[in-house]
């Protein structure tokens, strides 16, 4: 097994990121990217888009599949079990706590309030995410346009998002292949 000792630090990083996340997936984006890349320098800003890309286009949550590529790349089969382990445990024991309470406490007025600022919280992380990952995305007018129509489908349809993320997927090999096309042509 690779990096054998990144086990621990691992599972810890991601029991972190899934203790302290609220919003799902899409808040934890930058989170994960800023423990991995930057702090720990397990992987690269490149490995982290490439993992989103793929976490996003498999069945299952975002947070969940991507803290398995992760846990893979940085060790393995053991370190996938790691950090999806440390990310999913913390919103297990949450839920549970929390379902025995919750309607007891959905009344109280002072966590009404704090539901709305955590789902403001959530969306200035999901915009965050946002920022990054188009700050990482080819700058060129094919990648706009895909992404100008993955956005009005999704926004104007009732299209499953994964119909969407298939279609960009087509959308970009058939780009990629008519413009190796051209090049070789041109050549």
């Amino acid at each position: 097994m690779k990096n054998k000792d990144r086990l621990l630090p691992l599972f810890l990083t991601f029991l972190k990121i899934g203790a302290f996340t609220f919003g799902g997936g899409y808040a934890m984006i930058p989170l994960i990217q800023k423990e991995v890349t930057e702090n720990r320098k397990w992987l690269s800003d490149e490995d982290i888009l490439n993992i989103v890309a793929i976490a996003e286009s498999t069945p299952g949550p975002i947070a969940i599949n991507s803290a398995t590529f992760v846990g893979y790349m940085t060790c393995g089969v053991m370190g996938s079990a790691a950090a999806t382990l440390g990310v999913v445990l913390p919103a297990f024991i949450f839920i549970a706590l929390i379902s025995l309470l919750l309607q007891n406490i959905m009344d109280i007025q002072a966590v009404q309030y704090a539901f709305m600022g955590i789902r403001a919280g959530v969306l200035a992380l999901v915009v965050k995410a946002l920022i990054s990952m188009y700050k990482q995305c080819p700058k060129n007018p094919v990648a706009y346009v895909i992404a100008g129509l993955a956005f009005a489908v999704t926004l104007l349809t009732d299209i499953s998002i994964l119909y969407v993320i298939i279609g960009c997927a087509v959308l970009g090999l058939v780009t990629s292949m008519v413009m190796k096309k051209k090049e070789a042509e041109a050549k």
